[in-house]
């Protein structure tokens, strides 16, 4: 039996999808706090479990008879404790293999703004790698869907405005991710591996103009104002302060370089080449 959390998110949804190609249903089990809202799944046959983070004894009824278990990492605040729960609650079940979505983070610079995310992400391979339990990690770069969050929709008038300098970053889309990610739980030999899946090159987001340019015809202008001028904007645009404080912290991130890692391991897992950036960027924004 495969066990997904967050089952019912973006990235939990594309391993799903992937994994219903090649694997029945019933074999199949979905986490979700909420039963309603995995509905979908369950209308395909697949199992739905549910078990609350917050509550280990959910967790590990929810973790009995489960082979392989996908820890799809949180955002929350309390995100180290709820994966670690998540852990324990493993370990006691007998769960066989855990499988940790993790992020592919630059060890050669320090975080302009450390704190519970990338701490959350260290701290639970920690905590996985030292339970005993079989392990798989998968170092997550930033989805592309990101870019259209980060720039807007209406780029090919107004240009890019996101302050990220000219540090670099890694994309891939979250289907691919997903898929690659499926096709690790469906096959062998991937014990005690830290897989970096990530897009095949990195991008400023003046480069990132660039491809724009070239797909649009178009000459995209990109400017990277101060962090507070861009608060300041995206404010008066009537963004949400969690929006803000999102799109404030992943361009400071990305202007210190510190997603600018990558490699050729999402091209291995996949079997083929994944989309390229400038192919995405075609997508969405000359549909």
């Amino acid at each position: 039996m495969i066990l997904i959390t967050g089952a019912t998110g973006h990235l939990g949804t594309a391993v799903m999808e992937h994994l219903l190609k090649s694997v029945n249903p019933d074999e199949i089990i979905a986490l979700a706090r909420d039963e309603s809202k995995a509905a979908k799944w369950k209308e395909k046959g697949i199992n739905v479990r549910i078990g609350d983070y917050t509550n280990i004894d959910s967790l590990i009824s929810a973790f009995r008879g489960v082979d392989k278990l996908l820890l799809i990492s949180t955002n929350s605040h309390d995100g180290l404790r709820e994966h670690s729960n998540v852990v324990e609650a493993a370990k006691i079940a007998d769960v066989l293999h855990i499988f940790y979505t993790s992020g592919a983070l630059n060890q050669q610079v320090n975080p302009v703004n450390p704190g519970q995310m990338q701490d959350s992400y260290r701290l639970t391979e920690d905590i996985i790698t030292g339970s005993g339990l079989t392990y798989t990690i998968f170092q997550n770069c930033l989805y592309a869907e990101t870019i259209p969050f980060f720039i807007g929709e209406q780029v090919l008038d107004n240009g890019i405005f996101f302050p990220a300098g000219e540090g670099k970053s890694a994309f891939a889309k979250r289907a691919e991710m997903g898929e690659a990610i499926a096709n690790v739980l469906t096959s062998a030999g991937h014990e005690g591996q830290t897989y970096l899946i990530t897009g095949s090159k990195s991008y400023s987001f003046r480069e990132i103009a660039q491809l724009l340019s070239e797909v649009s015809g178009k000459g995209i202008t990109y400017a990277s104002p101060d962090p507070l001028v861009f608060k300041l904007q995206l404010k008066e645009y009537g963004v949400s302060e969690e929006d803000i404080y999102y799109s404030t912290m992943f361009a400071a991130g990305i202007k210190n370089n510190e997603y600018d890692v990558y490699d050729a391991t999402l091209e291995q897992l996949l079997g083929r080449a994944p989309v390229s950036l400038k192919d995405y960027l075609k997508e969405v924004y000359l549909k």
